[in-house]
């Protein structure tokens, strides 16, 4: 992606030449957000974009804008609501219809994962620069990416589409069990099945039937531990990249309801421990086709210390790990995304920190009743809170790994972290009844 300079109006076909419709041809760029709904992520994106004193910023979502903080909405340039953020004619129609309004689109981005494909077809069309959708397709796709990555010599867990009952046989073969089975476009752990004999496998595919429009794809089950690798890159080179480590794994926690999960971001990034995740990382953003953007790959070191890449998505990454970078590197990691997004231009935060985050999940059923432990975690790690969220009485639960709420810590000794997350899920007990 190439960088806007300020005051430029890059032409968008489609859209009616002659200048800016709000203000002349001396008037900032017109960019476009993309959301399903003014979630509090997309809050935070659109917060920062309309922050940008350099672009004139427009939004695209389910929701109405009254749905939006005022300070956010009242700095908007435009808002257009749709039926389903994720139909190409409807995108089509939203952004043709805002440069109607406000002069040609130059650029046009989200974060939710769904969005990517759609979106990308939609700027090819309107002559939007952004990433391909071939690219984007590759990161949507599971099986299609697995492919693009074992082609490129990145390692993969073994796997298999399940897109008939007369593949299911096929698959076994190839993967072996135990196995997971998941979505071909799925997200973040959803509708995942740890899935350990024949009899099992039956059962779930008698309830979710595959077709050739909703397939499945079966996966090796990969041992040992998981980790996330956060890099950030600028016309296809990789210029920056992060490090988490899960404990346990999403799956694992999602399977049992009374485990808190955990994710610690070391300060020792730059670890040799890491040279090979790093590099595998960069060769399979390349295999690919990234552009420009921010990505989120999860990958396993097995118990023999080798690795495997389980899945990369084309956006930043959820369960408030933007922030915890934030927190790390002393900067706005999310007003860093949007100006990456909006110029193509990304500076490179040092770290300073390490930074842990335990995810407060509700034992029992029901809805929230009572929150114990946090006077104790006060008391212990006071001074290494930065940021939290605590589970309100009366919430519904999440039923996803990130529970009801949150503690992050920071310290600029790992270990430290470590001990830190590890005593606020042993302590903060969220009872549901």
């Amino acid at each position: 992606m190439s960088s806007l300079p300020p005051h430029a109006t890059p032409h968008a076909a489609g859209a009616p030449t002659g200048g800016d419709r709000s203000g002349g041809l001396s008037a900032p760029p017109f960019v476009v957000f993309v959301a399903p709904v003014f979630s509090p992520a997309a809050t935070q994106m659109l917060a920062a974009a309309v922050g940008d004193p350099g672009i004139r910023v427009g939004v695209v979502a389910q929701d109405p804008v009254e749905r939006l903080p005022a300070d956010v909405a009242a700095r908007l340039a435009a808002h257009w609501r749709v039926g389903d953020v994720t139909r190409p004619e409807q995108l089509r129609e939203a952004l043709g219809a805002l440069a109607q309004r406000h002069g040609p689109v130059a650029r046009a981005f989200g974060a939710f994962e769904q969005l990517q494909h759609p979106l990308a077809l939609v700027r090819e069309a309107l002559g939007i620069p952004g990433l391909s959708s071939a690219a984007a397709h590759r990161f949507r796709d599971k099986a299609a990416m697995k492919e693009a990555l074992r082609a490129a010599g990145v390692p993969v867990a073994r796997h298999a589409v399940i897109d008939s009952h007369e593949a299911v046989a096929r698959a076994v073969n190839t993967v072996g069990f135990p196995l997971v089975l998941k979505p071909l476009a799925g997200a973040g752990a959803r509708a995942t099945h740890r899935v350990a004999e024949a009899a099992q496998l039956t059962q779930l595919l008698a309830e979710m039937p595959p077709t050739p429009q909703a397939p499945w794809l079966a996966e090796e089950m990969l041992h040992g531990t998981e980790h996330s690798l956060e890099s950030v890159s600028v016309a296809g080179t990789v210029v920056w990249q992060s490090i988490t480590r899960y404990a346990p794994t999403p799956l694992e926690v999602l399977e049992n309801p009374w485990i808190q999960w955990t994710v610690v971001l070391p300060r020792e990034v730059d670890a040799p421990e890491f040279d090979d995740v790093r590099a595998v990382g960069t060769r399979a953003l390349a295999a690919l086709g990234m552009d420009t953007g921010v990505t989120h790959c999860e990958w396993f070191r097995r118990s023999d210390g080798t690795l495997a890449v389980s899945e990369i998505a084309a956006r930043p990454p959820g369960a408030n790990m933007t922030t915890m970078i934030s927190r790390a590197t002393d900067t706005d990691f999310v007003a860093s995304w949007v100006r990456l997004m909006v110029r193509g231009t990304f500076e490179r935060p040092e770290r300073k920190y390490a930074v842990g985050t335990a995810y407060l999940r509700g034992q029992g059923a029901g809805r929230v009743v009572a929150v114990e432990g946090l006077e104790a975690v006060r008391r212990d790690l006071g001074a290494l809170v930065c940021d939290h969220r605590v589970p309100r009485v009366g919430t519904a639960p999440t039923g996803s790994y990130e529970g009801e709420g949150f503690i992050m810590v920071r310290h600029p000794e790992t270990a430290v972290v470590e001990r830190a997350v590890r005593h606020i899920v042993s302590t903060v007990r969220v009872h549901l009844g």
